[in-house]
């Protein structure tokens, strides 16, 4: 089976709002909409002018807005009980989470599979906040040590945050903080903010300059701050 299309992330202007979508290119007729909790995603052929693709989307304007407001309206996800076969989202896709009651009390990553095995004093879903942060530190990690280069910074030292509306922050000494849980959230949009943050290493404000440099990282930050905002409306209350 061939690799599925990547997605980019792209802005629309509907009325006097600006809407994120994802954009996938592949083998089809005609241009597609679709609106879940991820937000509005497109669907179009591989030789589908931009133009027209967004041209589609203001036809169908009032729908799009509609549509988005009700998931925006919806209560944030409680945390799932976590038992055998629960579902997580993890990087933007669905990971199913298997119990057993063999060995100490540790994790496991396997492909879209989460392995726990919980202690007698560390009950599932403790396990899993543990073992999510240190997937996050990994993979955080990892986008600092591809982006920082980028912007000829060396590789700030990292801190895990547990705040519950601020995504990121540099501190004044060259250290980052990402919150933990944006390891839920698509990778294009934890790129956003990692790149947000080592803007900040040069820009210690939100002036334009600052903003050009996260461009020059991030081309793509207008549509993926939008998403961003997205995602945190639905992500699980873990």
């Amino acid at each position: 089976m061939p690799p599925a299309a990547p997605e980019t992330a792209r802005s629309v202007v509907i009325g006097d709002q600006t809407v994120a979508y994802q954009l996938r290119r592949s083998a089809r007729r005609t241009i597609g909409l679709s609106i879940d909790h991820r937000g509005l995603r497109v669907g179009a052929p591989p030789r589908a002018r931009l133009g027209d693709i967004e041209s589609l989307i203001r036809q169908h304007g009032q729908w799009v807005l509609d549509k988005l407001a009700a998931w925006r309206e919806r209560t944030p996800p409680e945390a799932p009980p976590i038992a055998d076969g629960t579902t997580m989202p993890l990087l933007g896709e669905p990971w199913r989470i298997v119990l057993t009651p063999i060995g100490r009390a540790r994790w496991q990553f396997g492909p879209t599979t989460i392995y726990l095995h919980p202690g007698a004093n560390l009950p599932p879903a403790q396990l899993l906040e543990k073992a999510l942060r240190d997937k996050a530190r990994t993979i955080f990690t990892e986008r600092l040590a591809v982006h920082a280069p980028r912007l000829g910074v060396p590789v700030p030292p990292l801190r895990l945050s547990s705040a519950r509306t601020r995504w990121g922050s540099c501190s004044h000494h060259g250290g980052i903080s990402l919150n933990w849980r944006l390891i839920h959230m698509p990778l294009p949009v934890v790129d956003y903010v990692v790149c947000h943050e080592l803007a900040h290493l040069k820009e210690m404000n939100h002036s334009p300059r600052f903003w050009s440099v996260v461009e020059q990282l991030c081309p793509d930050w207008r549509a993926l701050r939008l998403a961003l905002r997205q995602q945190a409306l639905i992500i699980p209350r873990l």
